[in-house]
C-alpha cells in the first residue's frame, strides 16, 4: 500500500517537474532573420511572429502553429505506441 503512495507521489513530482519544464521553455525566445524574413518561435515550439518585408503574416503564423501541433501529435502517437508495446513486455 505505501508503495502506491511513493509511486504516486513520484509521478505528481514528474508531473510538477515537467510542467516547470514546459513554463520555462514558454519564456524563452528564438529569433531567426535571414535577409527580409524574421521568424520569433517560443522554447516550447510555438510561433510567435512572421515578418516578412517589413509585414507581420499573422495567417502564415497561425499555419505554422497548426503544422507544429499536428506533427507533435504524431509524434506523440508514435511514442505512445512504442511505450505500449514496452509496457507489455514488461509485464510477462
Amino acid at each position: 500500500m505505501f508503495d502506491k503512495f511513493k509511486q504516486m507521489a513520484e509521478l505528481k513530482k514528474m508531473r510538477d517537474e515537467a510542467m516547470e519544464l514546459k513554463r520555462q521553455l514558454a519564456a524563452q525566445e528564438v529569433v531567426v532573420e535571414e535577409k527580409d524574413i524574421k521568424v520569433v518561435m517560443r522554447g516550447d515550439q510555438i510561433v510567435k511572429n512572421v515578418v516578412i518585408q517589413g509585414e507581420e503574416q499573422e495567417r502564415l503564423v497561425d499555419i505554422l502553429n497548426k503544422a507544429i501541433k499536428k506533427s507533435q501529435q504524431q509524434a506523440a502517437k508514435k511514442l505512445q505506441e512504442m511505450s505500449g508495446g514496452l509496457s507489455a513486455m514488461f509485464k510477462k
